[in-house]
C-alpha cells in the first residue's frame, strides 16, 4: 500500500486496485483545517482507481465536523457518477448520524434541473387560489381576533398589560421621532408646493387651508400608518415568525395557550391606543411645518391659526381620528396574521415581514379609500 502524509493531524492511504475494489483509509482529525488538505488527494485517488466499488475505512477517524462530512458526500457523489458505490466502514455513531442528515445526494444534479414550464392560464389560476386561501385564512383571523378582544374586554385581568406597555413603548413611543420628522416635511411641502399656484392669484392665505384639511383629514392619519406598518406591522411579523420557527407557538398551543389571546390581542390593544396619539402628532408637527413656510412669506403666525380654525372643523379633526384607530387595528393585526403564518426555512421570516408590509399598506389605502367616500356621502 501507499501512504501519503498531508497534514500532521491527517492522514490519507490508498490500497491497489484489487478485483475492481479499491480501499481508502482516513485516520486523524477531519476539520475545517485539515480537510481542504486531502480534498484533492482523495478526489485524485477515485478518479485514477476508476473503480467498481470504494471502500473507505474510517475506524480511525478521531473527529469529524461538517467538512469531513462534505468530504464524504463529495466522494460518494463522484463515484456514483462513474457508475460505481462507496461504502464508508467504521464511522463512529455520532459522525454516521451527522452523515446520513447531511448526505442529500447529488446536489449539482438537483440545482440542474429545470423548473416545469407553466402557462398563463396555470399561473392565473394558482394565483386565484392563492388569493382564495389568503382571504379565507383572513376571515378566520378576524373572527378568531374579535372573540379574543370581546374576552379582553369582558375580562381586562386576561389581558398580560405589562406586554401591553412594553409593546406600545417600542411600537409606538419609540416612533414618535421618525413622525415627527416626516410630518413636519409634509407640511412644509405642502405649504411650498400650495403656494406656488396660489401664489398667482394672490391668494397665499388659503395655503393654511389645504395645509390644515390634507393633515387632518388625509396625511396625518394616512402617513402615521403607514410609518408604522413598515416599522411595527414588520416587527410583529419578524416577532412571531421567529417564535413559530423556533417551534415556540406549537409550545403555547400544547400549553392550552391561544397563541391569538395571549400574544396578538396585547399587540393589538398598543397598536390602538398608540397609533391615534401619534396622529395627534403628526397632525400638529405638520401645521407648525406649514407655519412655518407662511411665516417665511410674511404672513404673521396669528394669521395662519385663525384661517385653519376658520376652515378646520372637529369633524375633520374627529374623521381623522377614526382613521388611525381603523388603521392601527389593521397595522397589528396584518403583522401578527403574517408571522403566524410563517412556514419553515431560512428566508421564511423575511418572507413574512415582507408580506406584512406590502399587505399592511395596502390594506390602509383601500380602506382610506373607502373612508373618502362615506365621509363625502356623509358631508364631513
Amino acid at each position: 500500500m501507499k501512504e501519503n502524509l498531508s497534514a500532521s493531524s491527517v492522514r490519507l492511504r490508498a490500497g491497489a486496485v484489487h478485483d475492481g475494489v479499491v480501499a481508502i483509509t482516513i485516520e486523524g482529525r477531519l476539520d475545517s483545517n485539515t480537510t481542504g488538505k486531502i480534498w484533492r488527494q482523495a478526489t485524485e485517488t477515485l478518479a485514477t482507481a476508476k473503480a467498481r466499488s470504494v471502500i473507505v475505512d474510517a475506524s480511525e477517524i478521531d473527529y469529524c465536523d461538517g467538512s469531513g462530512i462534505a468530504l464524504f458526500v463529495h466522494l460518494r457523489n463522484l463515484q456514483h457518477k462513474a457508475g460505481g458505490q462507496l461504502e464508508i466502514q467504521g464511522l463512529r455513531p455520532e459522525f454516521q448520524g451527522l452523515l446520513q442528515e447531511s448526505d442529500l445526494g447529488d446536489l449539482e444534479q438537483l440545482e440542474s434541473q429545470q423548473r416545469p414550464k407553466t402557462n398563463l392560464a396555470e399561473e392565473v389560476g394558482r394565483a386565484v387560489v392563492g388569493f382564495w386561501e389568503d382571504t379565507r385564512s383572513l376571515i378566520g383571523f378576524v373572527g378568531e381576533l374579535v372573540s379574543a378582544l370581546g374576552r379582553a374586554a369582558s375580562h381586562p385581568r386576561s389581558v398580560r398589560w405589562r406586554d401591553v406597555v412594553r409593546v406600545a413603548e417600542s411600537a409606538g413611543v419609540n416612533a414618535l421621532p421618525i413622525i415627527v420628522l416626516v410630518s413636519f416635511l409634509m407640511g412644509v411641502i405642502m405649504a411650498f408646493q400650495g403656494a406656488i399656484s396660489l401664489r398667482r392669484f394672490g391668494a397665499d392665505i388659503f395655503v393654511a387651508n389645504l395645509v390644515g384639511l390634507a393633515m387632518l383629514r388625509e396625511l396625518g392619519p394616512l402617513m402615521t400608518a403607514i410609518i408604522l406598518a413598515g416599522r411595527s406591522g414588520s416587527a410583529f411579523a419578524a416577532e412571531l415568525g421567529t417564535m413559530k420557527v423556533r417551534e415556540e407557538i406549537d409550545a403555547l398551543k400544547t400549553m392550552g395557550l391561544d397563541p391569538v389571546r395571549f400574544l396578538v390581542v396585547t399587540r393589538v390593544i398598543a397598536a390602538v391606543v398608540m397609533t391615534p396619539l401619534l396622529t395627534v402628532f403628526a397632525d400638529l408637527l405638520g401645521l407648525i411645518g406649514g407655519a412655518v413656510v407662511m411665516r417665511s412669506f410674511g404672513i404673521p403666525l396669528v394669521t395662519f391659526y385663525n384661517q385653519v380654525q376658520y376652515q378646520v372643523t372637529y369633524g375633520s379633526f374627529v374623521g381623522g381620528l377614526v382613521k388611525s384607530f381603523v388603521f392601527g387595528i389593521l397595522v397589528a393585526a396584518i403583522g401578527c396574521l403574517r408571522g403566524l403564518q410563517t412556514t419553515t426555512g431560512a428566508s421564511a421570516v423575511g418572507e413574512s415581514t415582507t408580506r406584512a408590509v406590502v399587505s399592511g399598506i395596502i390594506l390602509i389605502v383601500i380602506t382610506d379609500g373607502i373612508f373618502s367616500v362615506v365621509y363625502y356621502y356623509l358631508n364631513v
